[in-house]
């Protein structure tokens, strides 16, 4: 079996954001896999481990990308491949998509795995919307995979409790907390990883058109205007100054 796992490079949520024109300010930043693309790459190599077959990890973005990468090969994945592109927007899931679709049908992938969704922009989008690009069917919220040659019998998580869903290869997934626990790079890994092969995608090496979308401002949200306690001596008064403070202050009624 050949898998595909995705590898999104995010800001740490502990580092301190701060907002360029057009995107962040890298300077300082600690850069991180999503969280939930470490339950993806684990749950790649635990199905290689017994099933046997191929792990590629797949990051897109520029150059800083590799690290994510290598670290992806020291948590022992086989092969990793960047796709490189220097003004990646990271809020275009659907260039994002398109890309990595093109590059996951070069390869002939049987099972694509992402996270639920990645920390920095929350979208959930670009594995579903690769799955509908390669024409396959899609779990989302994945618990549990199981496989018996090409059927795949999957429990997904949805609202208020669990669903059993039957499918076949080829596929994609996204991965919920708790279809696995991610293992930690070992020293031998990690030592490994450096001198590991990282095969490099241009965009026009995988057909795609250029980016539609443009940031042309970024800038942090307005700051909270402060509270304001009401005083009054009884409730028909508390009631009083709420209805006045909200239809001409707030102009919300």
């Amino acid at each position: 079996m050949k898998i595909v796992v995705l590898v999104k490079q995010v800001p740490d949520t502990e580092t301190s954001i701060k907002p360029g024109d057009k995107s962040i300010n890298e300077s300082g930043v600690k850069w991180i896999i999503s969280p939930y693309d470490e339950f993806a790459i684990e749950e790649g190599i635990r199905i290689r481990e017994k099933s046997g077959g191929e792990v590629i990890a797949v990051s897109l973005g520029p150059d800083r990308v590799v690290e994510a990468l290598r670290t992806a090969y020291a948590m022992g994945v086989d092969r990793a491949v960047h796709v490189k592109v220097d003004d990646y927007v990271t809020f275009d899931s659907t260039y994002t998509s398109e890309l990595l679709a093109n590059l996951i049908k070069a390869e002939n992938a049987d099972l694509v795995i992402g996270g639920r969704q990645s920390i920095d922009t929350d979208s959930s989008q670009v594995v579903i919307q690769i799955a509908e690009r390669m024409n396959v069917p899609h779990v989302a919220m994945a618990l549990k995979l199981e496989f018996d040659g090409k059927k795949v019998t999957a429990t997904r998580e949805i609202e208020g409790g669990t669903e059993v869903v039957e499918t076949s290869l080829p596929l994609a997934v996204t991965a919920q907390k708790g279809l696995n626990e991610p293992r930690y790079p070992s020293l031998k890994g990690i030592m490994s990883a450096k001198k590991k092969p990282v095969e490099v995608k241009k965009p026009e090496e995988l057909g795609a058109t250029a980016s539609k979308l443009e940031v042309v401002s970024l800038e942090p949200p307005p700051p909270r205007v402060a509270g304001r306690k009401l005083e009054a001596g009884d409730a028909q008064g508390f009631a009083s100054q709420l209805v006045k403070a909200l239809r001409e202050e707030a102009k919300v009624i």
